[in-house]
């Protein structure tokens, strides 16, 4: 595939514009560019076909199958696409007289609400842009907690060495030694945590359902080890997509809470966003939340807030899609939501080789599969299988994530998907296990479908090239 500087030809143009009928105003000559822009010279035909072949060479989850473990990318429905695209939406401005947009506020405020009930918080502020920008801004918080009551030997934070790796890089970015807690079967080890917790603990950040797929069983004690020891505790709510309408994090003793609108609550986010990462709190921490936050449809926010964390509040047309999508599906449909995305997970790990499964009993939204023995006896390994994957198309799942796996790959189905896809894909990936073994050199040149086979993935990482 050609890139469109390498469509230019000399001497095309699009100049589709009409003549400039008001009088020209240029910059000071010291902010004027000393020679012109580079820009390709293709008529508009060609422009249309660069992109449409962009468009086929991009992997989506319109185009199959996209079980991206830990991602949730789930079929996101047009109807919250068209609701996001109404111009009272669309065409507003967040520098607006307020009384011109009371409409929006509404709806932030009715967001709010919701998310409120499904994470069992009492507030939230949609400030934040993404999954970890949340997670910054709850640990902000949590440092702010501590500040105000002059409580500065907290400087620790526990993390288990399940959790998304944001976590202990937003505990960093605060300030705060990282402690890492280790799993026991696959979970937190209780004991480990109980002798980490001190008067030096801030507090923790648990994923959960984790990296695993995992429900952690002893939750509430896990809740409870923190809050003795003065500590806070931190809920990443990356995979609410498992829990939510059946279980709320809030109940179970978290205080701070981020979810990931673009994930659980639908808007497509391949390709870096948009996003919006909620950070919800219990009352006791709601001054903190960052401001300005929509009370009863205008602006406030506390004097002891953390601040802004984004330009204005948020990415607007994000939440819309969020508040179409818990509307259009109701109490009932969120439950069940979350319980189908469970069964599928369920089903998929089922018709996987048990062989390959790390660890036994039920998953929640998502499930890990370990090749480490794969490896050991045909030198084929996780990455191999994984790009094997892209030839029958399907996107990869996670690979060599969670850490505590070896040759890991993760899969999660998510809700929106046939039981004939989930057939599909285990019986495709059953075929590359036997592939493995037949003719394992075969799969070491995969994929072979695509634009772009096997890259060097060290150089490219070292020596990108980024520019035509």
């Amino acid at each position: 595939m050609k890139l469109i500087f390498e469509r230019s030809i000399e001497g095309f143009t699009n100049d589709c514009l009409p003549a400039l009928d008001v009088p020209q105003a240029l910059p000071n000559p010291s902010f004027r560019r000393s020679s012109e822009l580079a820009l390709p010279e293709v008529p508009e035909c060609e422009i249309d076909r660069h992109y449409s072949e962009l468009e086929r060479a991009a992997h989506g989850v319109n185009n199959g199958f996209y079980p991206l473990g830990s991602c949730t990318m789930k079929y996101n429905p047009k109807i919250n696409e068209e609701m996001a695209g109404l111009r009272g939406f669309t065409d507003i401005h967040p520098l607006q007289p307020l009384s011109t947009v009371e409409g929006a506020l509404e709806l932030l405020c009715g967001l709010e609400k919701q998310l409120c009930e499904i994470s069992g918080m009492d507030a939230i502020s949609l400030q934040p842009s993404a999954g970890a920008h949340g997670e910054f801004a709850g640990v902000l918080i949590i440092k702010a907690y501590h500040a105000s009551r002059g409580d500065a030997k907290r400087t620790k934070i526990i993390v288990p060495d399940s959790a998304h790796g944001t976590n202990p890089a937003s505990a960093a970015m605060n300030g705060f030694s990282v402690v890492s807690i280790p799993s026991r079967d696959g979970c937190v080890d209780v004991e480990a945590l109980a002798k980490a917790a001190g008067d030096d603990t801030a507090g923790l950040m648990l994923t959960n359902p984790n990296t695993l797929g995992l429900f952690d069983p002893n939750i509430l004690r896990i809740t409870e080890i923190i809050h003795n020891a003065g500590g806070l505790c931190y809920y990443d709510g990356a995979n609410m997509n498992a829990l939510m309408g059946v279980a709320r994090p809030g109940d179970m003793g978290f205080d701070v809470i981020h979810l990931n609108l673009h994930k659980t609550f639908s808007t497509p986010h391949g390709g870096g966003g948009p996003g919006g990462g909620a950070v919800g709190v219990k009352a006791f921490l709601s001054e903190f939340l960052p401001r300005p936050i929509v009370r009863d449809n205008t602006l406030a926010g506390a004097e002891s807030s953390i601040g802004k964390v984004r330009s204005f509040y948020g990415n607007f047309l994000v939440c819309v899609r969020a508040y179409c999508y818990i509307l259009s599906l109701g109490g009932e449909g969120i439950k069940e939501a979350a319980q189908t995305a469970v069964l599928n997970a369920n089903y998929l790990m089922r018709k996987m080789p048990a062989e390959l499964l790390p660890y036994a009993g039920t998953c929640m939204h998502e499930f890990v599969l370990s090749l480490k023995s794969l490896k050991k006896e045909t030198g084929v390994s996780a990455l191999d299988v994984a790009k094997a994957l892209i030839d029958t198309g399907m996107h990869p799942p996670t690979m060599y994530f969670p850490l505590i796996v070896e040759e890991a790959l993760m899969f999660e189905p998510t809700e929106t998907e046939m039981k004939e896809t989930l057939d599909n894909a285990a019986e495709a990936f059953r075929r590359l296990i036997k592939r493995s073994y037949d003719e394992p050199a075969s799969m070491h040149d995969t994929p072979r479908t695509t634009p772009i086979g096997r890259p060097d993935e060290t150089s490219a990482a070292r020596n990108p090239i980024i520019k035509a």
